[in-house]
């Protein structure tokens, strides 16, 4: 008979947490950057940019070697969300080309939208088999819920997002310390 207490690990738990935190800082320094009318720190913040979707890319390549082990669908999608991120905010860089005609406001919706879309079903997968503490996934799950429904309304025209996107932004921070503090302790599962 199995123990019914054993540890569960979250793969790379340290790097993804790290990872989490760096892609927060990256897009948010880079897209303010990016704004400026200075070249220098235009491209500092395309650089940013463009780090933030690497790091975006490897949070979901890491965090599926953890999913598959629950859920093979769901472990597929979260990394097609990050891929699908990863691409939308890189592309928003093309923009300093004067004859590539792209919305960055819209690509960075449609990233937002399948992000947060695309990682409701990882953080269900969090709480049913209790990978994280369930306030944590339940948080996720809400905060990302919320997240898309105000990326969903920008592409209606209404201008949401910015009041409905700190419940998943602020989740991402906390999950990323979350991974960080608890890596070394490992985490306890009771059935």
């Amino acid at each position: 008979m199995k123990d019914k207490n054993y540890a569960i690990t979250i793969f790379n738990a340290r790097t993804i947490g790290v990872f989490f935190l760096l892609a927060f800082l990256a897009y948010g320094i880079g897209s303010q950057l990016f704004e400026s009318t200075n070249n220098p720190e235009k491209y500092l913040g395309a650089l940013l940019i463009t780090a933030n979707s690497v790091i975006v890319l490897f949070i979901g390549i890491l965090l599926r070697k953890t999913l598959k082990l629950y859920n093979q669908l769901v472990a597929n999608i979260y990394l097609f969300t990050r891929i699908f991120e990863a691409f939308a905010l890189a592309s928003i860089i093309l923009t300093i080309f004067p004859k590539v005609n792209i919305s960055g406001h819209l690509v960075y919706n449609l990233g937002m939208l399948v992000l947060g879309m695309g990682s409701i079903p990882m953080c269900l997968t969090l709480l049913k088999h209790r990978i994280t503490t369930s306030w944590l996934a339940i948080w996720g799950a809400i905060g990302y819920a919320v997240f898309a429904f105000g990326f969903l309304m920008e592409l209606f025209g209404k201008e949401w997002s910015l009041y409905l996107l700190a419940p998943g932004g602020l989740w991402e921070v906390t999950f990323g310390i979350w991974l960080l503090i608890r890596e070394g302790k490992g985490f306890k599962r009771n059935q």
